[in-house]
């Protein structure tokens, strides 16, 4: 099959797209036919050799398809299912081993491309907002990186729960796709103290948590 894997850590002149073997799978695990494969950080923390893995390493942690095969003892999907999941490394190929817990069945109103986008970003912006700090109606959070991809579904998440959402963005453009996603705040760092201007916006009184787009958060116990 063909795939993007990594032989020696490096920059992406390393990336190298060719052939490798299928691979099969074993005992609860399912094959799955790529469509749509996510691109996330962490494919760079492989490809530059921070985290370590057996070369050739394929990369991909998150990805969207049918189940062509399940091997021994699966009852979780069955072959032809529609499915997506994350954590899983091998999503830059054609086809990918994945444990068959792991695998997430797609309703048919939700479309490849986006369950693949979802998958890894989701599940941050989940325990962010419901794990990590669970936020409750009049709760104030900042969400720095509010245009990326954590950042838009946590401004989303924030909106739902009755939560008071302020953004912080490098661009005009940036912020409107916040304001989009349900931030009531904007506040363009590249040319504001996002300090000041919360402490302005909330009268002094600050936010009980701070939410970084890449996947952390601090809150003020003070406040709650």
């Amino acid at each position: 099959m063909k795939a993007v894997f990594v032989e020696t850590p490096g920059g992406a002149d390393q990336l190298t797209y060719g052939d490798v073997a299928t691979p099969s799978p074993g005992k609860g695990q399912a094959l799955v036919k790529i469509v749509t494969s996510g691109v996330n950080f962490i494919d760079v923390y492989f490809r530059i050799g921070l985290y370590k893995a057996e070369p050739p390493v394929v990369l991909g942690m998150e990805a969207a398809g049918v189940v062509e095969a399940v091997g021994e003892g699966v009852t979780e999907v069955k072959t032809g299912d529609r499915v997506a999941y994350a954590m899983a490394r091998g999503s830059y190929a054609e086809y990918a081993v994945v444990p068959a817990w792991q695998l997430v069945p797609l309703p048919d109103s939700l479309d490849f491309n986006s369950a693949a986008a979802v998958m890894l970003q989701g599940m941050t912006a989940h325990y962010l907002a419901l794990a990590t700090y669970a936020l409750r109606p009049g709760d104030t959070c900042l969400v720095h990186a509010a245009a990326g991809g954590v950042g838009l579904l946590l401004c989303r998440i924030a909106q739902r729960r009755g939560a008071r959402v302020i953004g912080t963005v490098s661009t005009a453009e940036k912020a409107k796709l916040a304001r989009e996603a349900g931030a009531d705040e904007v506040i363009l760092y590249s040319s504001q103290d996002f300090e000041a201007e919360t402490r302005r916006m909330t009268a002094g009184r600050g936010v009980q948590v701070v939410y970084d787009g890449i996947g952390r958060s601090t809150f003020d116990k003070s406040l709650n």
